[in-house]
């Protein structure tokens, strides 16, 4: 009988033991553990609030355009439409667009040029680099080479030759202009594409980036093309 009690109690025993075991080694031992440096969760940090900033500014200009257009639309329904067609195509990149901006110029390094090295085009996987770099500080309109760009501008490899929007984009020098908001803005973006690293992705591909200081009165062409809509048709009349 005693040694019933024994065995049940050094298994009770033996159990509490495993799990303070486990519960040990899981508080001491974390599955993943964050390696992360102070200055990178200080990026991490800076790029969620710009992203949160982002939002509101974004939140705050559809709610004034709701005001705007429920305003109109009390006076002059027709006038709220067109309003709205009109803002709607300046988002989509089909109208001039005129204002503060820089340009930046794509030529062939002087390096290449004096040991031979011939340029043929800009990649498109370091024109994609560019365009992304400009994105993240605002540059809102974008004309590469005289062509503009819009949300879906493709940027292809065709037989060697780069396009966009399924045009050649001249061999180097040409320009890239970049239309901004605010004369503020653009200095922002002079200011970091100057100590950006993407110069040098350019110079391996023996090409030089030289970034022009931003100008209050740049245009910028508007995209001049049929714009394809694969999932929404024109409606008629009778629907």
């Amino acid at each position: 009988m005693k040694q019933g009690v024994y065995m049940r109690f050094t298994f009770i025993l033996l159990l509490v033991g495993f799990m303070i075991a486990v519960q040990y080694n899981t508080v001491q031992q974390p599955e993943q553990r964050d390696t992360r440096d102070i200055w990178e969760i200080r990026q991490e940090l800076s790029k969620e609030k710009k992203l949160h900033s982002e939002l509101l500014s974004n939140i705050r200009s559809e709610d004034e355009t709701i005001m705007k257009y429920e305003n109109l639309q009390s006076e002059s329904p027709a006038q709220a439409l067109n309003d709205t067609l009109e803002n709607l195509r300046a988002q989509a990149g089909l109208t001039e667009v005129s204002g503060p901006g820089l340009v930046l110029k794509i030529e062939p390094s002087l390096e290449g040029q004096v040991f031979g090295e011939t340029v043929t085009s800009i990649s498109p996987d370091l024109l994609d680099r560019l365009i992304n770099e400009i994105n993240r500080f605002n540059g809102h309109y974008i004309d590469v080479d005289g062509k503009r760009i819009i949300t879906t501008t493709p940027i292809r490899d065709v037989n060697g030759q780069t396009t966009v929007n399924g045009l050649n984009v001249r061999t180097p020098p040409f320009n890239i202009r970049v239309g901004t908001d605010t004369l503020e803005e653009a200095e922002l973006l002079y200011s970091y594409l100057q100590t950006s690293m993407i110069a040098d992705d350019f110079f391996i591909d023996n090409l030089t980036l030289t970034i022009e200081e931003p100008i209050s009165d740049l245009t910028i062409p508007a995209y001049n093309q049929k714009i394809k809509l694969n999932y929404l048709s024109e409606a008629t009349e009778s629907d």
